[in-house]
């Protein structure tokens, strides 16, 4: 079975909340989706989503901002390792340029038969920004940053994830979720996420056997879980049994996300995968459709709790 159609998001762990806020929106482009805080445990930390204008699945990347409560992981092995984007065929140096003028150092390689600019994070994660010639998608544009459709990021390429047993990588990859196992080059390896659409986005997997293990709790630095968009329901449900089926039960039930349901599985490579689908008010259940992104917003189940988390969050612009 499968039941996946391409990424529904990507999940990471930063530092501050300005400098996180100003590289996604002013340096890539990308558009405020929600404020929102997290919900698990008891911190006040942020829960901040970027993407397309209106939140498009498959353009989100979210991240929690771990500055102000100072936890902090470890980049290492059994761990997702890169955040891929996809961009524009030729537009490698346009971001090269852009991203080198505003003392961001950046630099292009070949990988995979894939042109790819290399940047990271203020907090230090790794980003690529992938040449994709056959992605359907509209790239994201914002005039106010100067970012047109030529250069625009267009959404999830995919992610990178380091493990020490490639073999059990596989057999997760291929049989739970599955994907398709595409090639097996000196760089890696290389799984197509399936996507009713077409467009092409992956999951890359290399070796690294010299890293320390990576950290997997929530901490700043590092990348916390890749989604995958199961579109519904039902599908979700099934594909979570089927996966519990297989004898991978650290597999959570299923969560309330408020914009979305997930269900989160750690698999035998480190890297925690999440199964989710956007409920039918989406982004709008707490903002009104063209102005979402544009409040702090906090979940119904926090409403006793709202102004002891406004007090404790760490203070940006954003703007």
């Amino acid at each position: 079975m499968s039941g996946i159609s391409g990424y529904h998001h990507l999940t990471l762990s930063t530092d501050g909340a300005q400098e996180d806020f100003d590289f996604y929106t002013k340096t890539l482009g990308l558009h405020s989706v929600k404020r929102t805080v997290l919900f698990d445990g008891v911190l006040p930390v942020y829960h901040l989503y970027y993407g397309s204008p209106d939140g498009d699945a498959s353009t989100i990347i979210t991240t929690f901002p771990f500055r102000k409560p100072g936890v902090y992981g470890r980049r290492g092995t059994n761990q997702s390792r890169a955040i891929l984007q996809a961009i524009p065929k030729g537009a490698a140096d346009f971001w090269v340029d852009r991203l080198n003028a505003r003392g961001i150092e950046a630099h292009k390689v070949t990988r995979f038969g894939t042109e790819r600019v290399i940047v990271a994070h203020p907090c230090g994660i790794p980003h690529e920004l992938v040449e994709s010639d056959s992605d359907r998608r509209e790239p994201i544009t914002n005039a106010a940053q100067g970012i047109g459709r030529d250069h625009g990021i267009k959404g999830i390429y995919g992610s990178v994830i380091a493990t020490t047993d490639k073999t059990a990588m596989n057999d997760f990859l291929t049989i739970a979720l599955p994907l398709e196992l595409e090639s097996q080059t000196d760089d890696g390896d290389v799984y197509r996420v399936p996507d009713a659409s077409g467009v092409i986005q992956r999951v890359e997997v290399i070796t690294d056997r010299e890293s320390p293990q990576g950290t997997w709790t929530l901490s700043g630095g590092t990348i916390h879980h890749l989604a995958l968009n199961t579109g519904d329901e039902e599908t979700q449900l099934k594909l979570r049994a089927h996966i519990e089926g297989l004898g991978f039960t650290d597999i959570s039930e299923q969560k309330d996300r408020n914009y979305f349901k997930s269900c989160y599985v750690r698999s035998p490579g480190g890297a925690l995968f999440e199964l989710a689908w956007t409920t039918p008010q989406g982004w709008t259940s707490d903002e009104p459709p063209g102005q979402i992104g544009k409040t702090l917003v906090f979940p119904p189940w926090f409403k006793d709790r709202e102004a002891e988390l406004r007090a404790g969050l760490e203070q940006a612009d954003f703007v």
